[in-house]
């Protein structure tokens, strides 16, 4: 089927990479969108600043439980959404009842926004 027709078939697809801080079985409930790891993507170890540089070219939207990335990058920069996940842990236990406010979010981030999901 056509990417054009799957769009109209379904809610907007976005192409969403995950830091290595989460658990690489999160891409799977995040379901109508097209999720990767940062290590699937062979970026295991690149700092956060070149990191979403690379993010940026592949992907419209960055999940991270990393909550001092807005204070570490220039965010308005890049045009990429990045959510932050505020979880008691990043075991997938503590994360899949988040799944639909991070679904709900990522619907509305704007291209280069930061926004916060949990506690």
């Amino acid at each position: 089927m056509p990417f054009w027709n799957r769009r109209t078939l379904h809610s907007f697809q976005m192409r969403i990479l995950l830091d290595e801080d989460l658990p690489r079985r999160l891409a799977a409930l995040l379901v109508g969108h097209e999720a990767s790891t940062v290590q699937r993507s062979g970026w295991s170890g690149i700092k956060n600043g070149k990191l979403l540089a690379l993010a940026a070219a592949k992907f419209e939207a960055f999940l991270t439980m990393d909550g001092n990335l807005e204070f570490q990058q220039n965010l308005a920069a890049l045009p990429i959404a990045v959510l932050v996940i505020e979880a008691p842990s990043n075991r997938l236990e503590h994360l899949a009842p988040l799944v639909p406010a991070i679904l709900k979010e990522l619907n509305h981030l704007p291209p280069n926004g930061l926004r916060r999901v949990g506690a």
